[in-house]
């Protein structure tokens, strides 16, 4: 399969930081990967706010709804950070059931920054090594995560990393993961 049959869910609610979305998602694209964007929105088009480094961003139209959202038509989900972000998307049951279900079909995900507060509330992260930002290492490693100080970390299909600044590196995983995975079959 190349790169154009694959799909990926950039899941996200107002507050993401924005280069954390869109820069993966430009890599992405390039190689002619399609991406969406999934937040827990009633339409698709409805918009979502970005948070650029210490203010409000831009908007991003919505691609598909969370509740319309089915993660077997997705290779990969990307969480991107931002503090607002994943505070709000761990409230959110449908979330935190997408997220899940990536991990029970062995889907790669990639976090960055503090979209991993996300897996916490999955609680996909006991005995998992990652990275995250700093700030929340103690949250992680209370939940079962082992946590490096690393610019990204790799451990199976989970890809994690601290800040914007890891974008590159981040970026370079999330690519050959893509690469490397495979449809869920049908049921």
């Amino acid at each position: 399969m190349n790169m154009q049959d694959k799909r990926v869910a950039f899941m996200a609610t107002d507050g993401f930081e924005e280069v954390e979305l869109t820069s993966p998602w430009e890599a992405l694209q390039e190689e002619d990967v399609t991406c969406h964007l999934v937040a827990p929105v009633e339409n698709k088009g409805e918009s979502i706010r970005s948070w650029q480094h210490t203010d409000w961003g831009k908007d991003f139209a919505v691609d598909m709804p969370l509740s319309q959202a089915n993660p077997k038509d997705y290779h990969m989900l990307v969480l991107p950070g931002g503090v607002l972000n994943p505070d709000k998307l761990r409230m959110e049951k449908d979330a935190i059931d997408f997220i899940r279900s990536f991990f029970k079909a062995d889907k790669p995900v990639a976090a960055i920054c503090h979209g991993a507060q996300t897996l916490i509330e999955a609680k996909v992260l006991k005995d998992r090594v990652m990275t995250s930002y700093p700030s929340i290492q103690t949250d992680l490693k209370n939940a079962g995560a082992n946590w490096h100080d690393r610019e990204v970390v790799i451990d199976r299909n989970l890809i994690s990393s601290r800040s914007p600044r890891d974008l590159e590196a981040f970026n370079a995983e999330v690519l050959n993961k893509v690469a490397e995975a495979v449809p869920e079959s049908a049921e």
